[in-house]
């Protein structure tokens, strides 16, 4: 093997664990936790730090926190950056265009920004990272990367930004019309606090908003009622964008969601070649269930009549010559939702774990609905009984495999 194969497998490993990382992968994972736990603990850091008697105690243990952290901040960004041409869009820009396209992306310059300001306050010897605290905080952005949630709701403001702009719009010539109204009347009475339009948007935010901190109240009835429309407009127009926003993150939760399932029943191998409405069927069929760690999802011996898909977290199977984990993204008891028989296997949770069940009888009422997918998944899980006895990331029943090799026509 080459050097240049060698660097090439390094780099191409280095890329899957920070940006793409396999289900399931042990170091991806580790990797991702321990950079969720530097965050915490630099932003954590820089909250103390701001104690005076707790920063003349630990300024030391403050400054080691900080130095540690950047320097693996800048590591990671170093090597994202070193890896960023092997994203499929941007390898078509060549190894010199990719950089420059991912250093300029979003998620790229709040990394560049967390590390950046120390990095050049150490290089000028300014060693009071207190003075870079803001910027230092900016390190807490850096979970958006981590976090689905975080990213969900970006991802709705950026689809609504059009509306949120309208809103916003709307908000601002409120705003200057309410002030202007109230400036016609009461600018001559209360001309420190209403005598000019500038002036009076101060007020005019406050009761849109609806703070009301008291400070600049009207004292004419034309000015009170003038206040209890502003009020009233408020109320519905600050409801606008929480509407707007609300409504797109569930979206953007729901669609999430629905791919992540898609995926899951696309890859089991009964349902692969499908078409995508014989799939979006089989996804109506679904039911969700929570499971706690060393919870017994399956024992060995009992009926068979469910299959599982693993939505999030980890479960053992206790296979007869070995064990097998499975994680996020895979499934276990495939064939037996095509027959009711003994599992193979107990199968426990290690972890807090979502599932998602379906039940033979749904889909066998399925099957004969859709005379194809009857005729597909039979012919499929022929040919899998024919040569395996357990399936690559997962289990299915003793008597199933026997009885399935006996006679495959008998019950298919």
């Amino acid at each position: 093997m080459t050097a240049q194969t060698t660097r090439a497998g390094w780099k191409r490993r280095v890329f899957e664990v920070l940006e793409v990382p396999p289900l399931g992968d042990p170091v991806a994972l580790f990797v991702e936790r321990a950079i969720v736990v530097l965050i915490m603990v630099n932003v954590a850091s820089v909250v103390l730090e701001t104690v005076p008697s707790l920063r003349h105690r630990y300024g030391g243990v403050f400054l080691a926190i900080e130095v540690g952290t950047v320097f693996l901040f800048a590591l990671e960004y170093v090597l994202r950056v070193w890896v960023s041409d092997e994203h499929l869009p941007l390898k078509r820009h060549g190894r010199i265009g990719a950089r420059l396209r991912y250093v300029t992306s979003p998620s790229s310059l709040v990394d560049l920004m967390a590390v950046a300001p120390s990095l050049i306050g150490f290089g000028f010897g300014v060693y009071d990272v207190n003075v870079f605290a803001v910027f230092r905080l900016l390190r807490f952005l850096k979970l958006a990367r981590y976090s689905a949630g975080m990213s969900s709701l970006i991802n709705a403001v950026a689809s609504e930004r059009r509306a949120l702009a309208a809103s916003a719009v709307i908000m601002a010539g409120l705003i200057v019309t309410s002030a202007s109204l109230m400036h016609a009347i009461e600018g001559d009475i209360q001309p420190d606090r209403f005598g000019s339009i500038p002036l009076a948007m101060y007020w005019a935010v406050t009761t849109l908003t609806t703070v009301g901190y008291g400070d600049i109240v009207p004292v004419t009835g034309a000015g009170r009622v003038l206040a209890g429309v502003v009020m009233l407009f408020g109320f519905c127009m600050f409801a606008l964008p929480v509407g707007i926003i609300a409504t797109a993150f569930a979206r953007e939760i729901h669609s999430r969601d629905f791919v992540v399932t898609w995926g899951m029943v696309a890859r089991v191998p009964l349902f692969s070649q499908l078409s995508a409405a014989e799939i979006a069927d089989v996804m109506r069929l679904l039911r969700a269930q929570t499971v706690e760690a060393g919870t017994t999802i399956t024992a060995a011996g009992e009926p068979a009549h469910s299959m599982y898909f693993i939505s999030s977290g980890t479960v053992e199977i206790d296979l007869p010559h070995e064990k097998m984990r499975l994680s996020d993204g895979a499934f276990f008891g495939e064939i037996a939702v095509l027959r009711r028989a003994r599992r193979s296997a107990d199968v426990v949770a290690l972890t807090h774990t979502r599932l998602l069940l379906l039940d033979a009888e749904d889909l066998q009422y399925l099957m004969q609905k859709k005379s194809e997918i009857a005729t597909h998944i039979r012919s499929v899980a022929r040919e899998r009984i024919a040569h395996e006895a357990v399936t690559p990331r997962g289990d299915i029943a003793l008597e199933e495999v026997d009885d399935m090799r006996a006679s495959p026509d008998d019950w298919l």
